[in-house]
C-alpha cells in the first residue's frame, strides 16, 4: 500500500514540475519579450491639424463628394488629437480623395413581381493624406470601399443610404490614418 502512495506522489510531483517548467519558460520565452500595453496614440504625431479637401467625385451621382468631405472632417475632429483648419496654408498635412465610383445593386426581390425589396449603394475612393512640412505621402492612393443598404419600403432613399455609405468611408478613412502596428 506505501509503495502505491509513493508511486502517486511522484507522479503528481512530476506533474506539477512539468507544469512549472512549462509555465516559466512562457515567461522566459516568449512573453518576457511583450512589449504590453501601450497609451501611445494610434496617430502620427508630428501632426496637429489637417485641411480637408473637397473630395473630387468621377461619378454620376452628385452631392456625395459634399456628404463625404463634411463626414470625413467630423469624424478627424471627433475620434482624431487633430484639429482641423479652413487654410491649407495654416494646415500641417491635407488630406484629399476622389470618388471614383457610386454603384447601385440589388439585395433582395419580391418573388411574384421582381420589385426591389432592399438595394446597396457601394462607395469606392482613393485617399491622398499629405504633411506639408515634410513632403512625404502618409497616404498614397490608398482604395477605400464602402456600403450601405436601403429599401424604398421602408420609405429610405438612395441619399439615405449614400449618406451611410459616406459616413462609414468617413471612418474608414480614420482608420487608416492610424499608425500601422
Amino acid at each position: 500500500m506505501e509503495a502505491k502512495n509513493s508511486t502517486k506522489t511522484r507522479k503528481v510531483a512530476a506533474l506539477i514540475s512539468l507544469g512549472l517548467l512549462c509555465v516559466l519558460s512562457l515567461t522566459i520565452g516568449g512573453c518576457g519579450q511583450m512589449a504590453g500595453y501601450s497609451d501611445q496614440t494610434l496617430f502620427p504625431e508630428e501632426v496637429e491639424s489637417v485641411y480637408v479637401e473637397m473630395f473630387d467625385n468621377q461619378s454620376f451621382w452628385r452631392d456625395v463628394e459634399y456628404q463625404l468631405t463634411d463626414a470625413l472632417a467630423k469624424r478627424i475632429e471627433a475620434q482624431t488629437p487633430y484639429k482641423i483648419v479652413s487654410s491649407r496654408d495654416r494646415a500641417d498635412t491635407v488630406i484629399s480623395g476622389q470618388i471614383t465610383s457610386i454603384g447601385q445593386s440589388l439585395l433582395s426581390s419580391e418573388r411574384k413581381t421582381g420589385r426591389a425589396l432592399e438595394k446597396e449603394v457601394v462607395l469606392n475612393v482613393v485617399v491622398n493624406w499629405k504633411n506639408l512640412q515634410t513632403g512625404e505621402l502618409l497616404l498614397d492612393s490608398e482604395s477605400v470601399e464602402a456600403a450601405a443598404s436601403y429599401s424604398q419600403w421602408q420609405s429610405q432613399s438612395f441619399d439615405y443610404a449614400s449618406t451611410l455609405a459616406a459616413n462609414k468611408m468617413a471612418q474608414k478613412i480614420v482608420e487608416a490614418m492610424e499608425k500601422p502596428w
